[in-house]
């Protein structure tokens, strides 16, 4: 199957047939893409969205960095609430965000590693960048 995981329709779908799914997405809110694959993401090192720090940061930065990070997790759970609770009667279980997102078997990331923070990913996730620019006038 494959499936947009912001809407977790398509992963509750697959878990529920037993199917293998792959995502395509540009990525996922609070870094979830990197959480449930268990990708390495120090907050000393690689900035949060929307904060505007670079990989070098100072002391207040990191502090700012790990803040941000505890209020997208608290954020993320806030969106997807309805989504988890809709997945936990169709599969008849009590399930998490991690544990519908971590059973994809690939992940199809539609950025371009180059514009990224270097941070080592797991050999499922792919990297196609380029394929939703538009072309240069």
């Amino acid at each position: 199957v494959l499936t947009d995981p912001f809407f977790m329709c398509g992963a509750t779908l697959a878990n529920y047939l037993s199917l293998p799914f792959v995502f395509f997405m540009r990525g996922l809110p609070c870094n979830l893409h990197y959480v449930a694959t268990q990708c390495p993401s120090p907050l000393s090192y690689v900035p949060r969205i929307f904060t505007f720090n670079s990989d070098h940061m100072t002391f207040f930065q990191r502090v700012e960095n790990a803040l941000i990070s505890l209020l997208e997790l608290q954020y993320c759970n806030g969106v997807y609430r309805e989504a988890l609770k809709l997945s936990s009667e169709v599969l008849q279980r009590d399930v998490s965000l991690a544990d519908l997102i971590n059973s994809a078997s690939i992940s199809i990331l539609r950025f371009d590693f180059v514009f990224e923070y270097v941070r080592p990913v797991m050999p499922n996730m792919v990297f196609v960048g380029g394929i939703n620019c538009a072309q240069k006038k």
